[in-house]
């Protein structure tokens, strides 16, 4: 009887050590908690990365004012606002430098492509997205995708080009794609779908390239500026680089 006594009492000590060490780690958060609530709170916001907009314009995309919590904001509802509100933003970092920095890097989209429809001028960037709406009596010399019909266009989404262009779509981005990448972008005066054999893109204010859907575009152009080094400056013409050989044709005008 005695040894379950002092088995009992063991017992309850064990109980009340765990209990207490489990009230230690609560108080313990809640400290930390209180410290990173109290103390922790946006002072200043740093932008990089912007040339259209202004840091003052990204500040005030962010959501973000002065004394908000730095631990609490959402990094992600911050990233979605400044995108919904500035659509020529495509990527974001957003991270925390103590005691009360937020650094928010931005990286604008590259030269955008204008799409024209219904007398509305819809400007794509090179990452499919777009950008800007305008008359199409003001697309300037903004290049041209043509030969196609946009499905529901609106400013913040993405290319959708109508079901009957699927194929195409895809070409068209994945060609934007490798022309950014080739800082290629400013030689190209406008892309012609369309034609179900080829797409066409007027470059360099001298040549009609024709390109087939579904290509390596990063390997066309590379085979593409190896063919204009190879010509007279003063030559116009069209290359063709749809065969499946991967010949390349020039048609001089």
């Amino acid at each position: 009887m005695a040894k379950r006594r002092h088995s009992n009492r063991r017992h309850r000590r064990g109980s009340f050590g765990f209990l207490y060490k489990v009230l230690s780690m609560l108080v313990i958060c809640g400290a930390v908690v209180a410290a990173l609530t109290l103390f922790f709170r946006v002072d200043t916001i740093v932008v990089t990365g912007e040339e259209r907009y202004t840091e003052a314009e990204v500040v005030s995309a962010t959501g973000v004012a002065t004394g908000d919590n730095l631990f609490l904001l959402n990094k992600f509802a911050v990233a979605n606002s400044i995108l919904a509100e500035l659509p020529y933003i495509e990527e974001i970092r957003i991270n925390r430098k103590l005691p009360d920095t937020l650094l928010i890097d931005v990286k604008e989209c590259g030269t955008p492509l204008a799409v024209i429809q219904d007398g509305i001028a819809w400007l794509v960037s090179p990452g499919g997205k777009i950008v800007e709406q305008r008359p199409a009596a003001e697309a300037g010399e903004t290049s041209l995708i043509s030969g196609c019909t946009l499905l529901a266009p609106s400013v913040g989404s993405q290319l959708a080009l109508a079901t009957e262009y699927a194929g195409e779509q895809q070409s068209l981005l994945a060609l934007l794609s490798a022309l950014e990448d080739a800082a290629l972008l400013d030689q190209v005066d406008g892309i012609r779908l369309g034609d179900l054999s080829s797409l066409v893109m007027e470059y360099g204010g001298r040549f009609s390239v024709e390109l087939p859907y579904g290509a390596d575009y990063p390997r066309k152009l590379r085979a593409l500026q190896k063919v204009i080094e190879s010509l007279e400056s003063n030559q116009t013409g069209t290359i063709q680089m749809t065969w499946d050989s991967g010949e390349v044709h020039f048609i001089e005008n």
